[in-house]
């Protein structure tokens, strides 16, 4: 920190705020989602990999004397692969239906708890603490990340869903290789953000908003 700006205490902190059971519940929901997501999909690029396991089968079958081509032992470690991918195709369905929740859920909150409602407040200065409003901004530049996160989740469950259904409609079916890249150019940014958000809250709980983690779990009912 700057040793001329001002310190912010965490009770001025705009970080800190009252959150409802709905979105505590769906905040947790949504990272075990997108952990496993992620963890799926990281899986099935190394340890599940088909083409890295041909040996390893190969190996494992000659051990009981039987001899397999290349084919066959991709056929076989190829199956795992599989297994994985649809359950990464579960979770996906479940990651749908929270972004569809959280829709609903926006609309049901009280209004002081709506994310375009705490945008608009940031907008509105209320102290001449030059450390708060400079907090203040970096608040507003959080919240606009939140509204790209749930852009990339929407585009990252509308691409998927495209992919899992595929073979069901034939505009998709045509489309694939479009669906899929944007797919897997979107998972990128998403660990971008999932990095970056975990790395941003834990320094603003260890600087200028003490409590924010713990807040997303008591619902810092105390807060306005």
């Amino acid at each position: 920190m700057n040793p001329n700006e001002i310190p912010v205490t965490s009770e001025e902190s705009p970080f800190l705020q009252k959150h409802s059971s709905l979105i505590r519940i769906w905040h947790w929901l949504t990272f075990i989602a997108v952990t496993t997501l992620i963890t799926t999909v990281l899986l099935a690029s190394t340890a599940l990999n088909p083409r890295d396991n041909i040996k390893l089968v190969q190996e494992r079958l000659a051990q009981k004397g039987i001899t397999v081509n290349d084919d066959q032992a991709y056929s076989v470690s190829h199956a795992y692969d599989d297994k994985m991918w649809d359950f990464h195709k579960l979770v996906g369905y479940c990651l749908a239906f929270l972004l569809l929740s959280r829709i609903i859920i926006e609309v049901t909150l009280p209004s002081d708890e709506k994310l375009k409602v705490r945008l608009r407040k940031t907008f509105i200065p209320d102290s001449q603490n030059p450390g708060d409003q400079k907090l203040k901004k970096h608040y507003l530049i959080v919240k606009r990340g939140y509204l790209v996160f749930y852009l990339l989740l929407l585009v990252i469950v509308l691409t998927g869903l495209g992919i899992a259904f595929e073979h069901d409609w034939a505009f998709l079916d045509h489309n694939h290789r479009v669906i899929k890249k944007i797919h897997s150019f979107c998972q990128y940014l998403m660990y971008a953000f999932v990095a970056i958000h975990l790395l941003g809250v834990i320094i603003a709980d260890l600087t200028h908003s003490g409590g924010i983690i713990s807040g997303m779990i008591n619902g810092n009912k105390s807060k306005k």
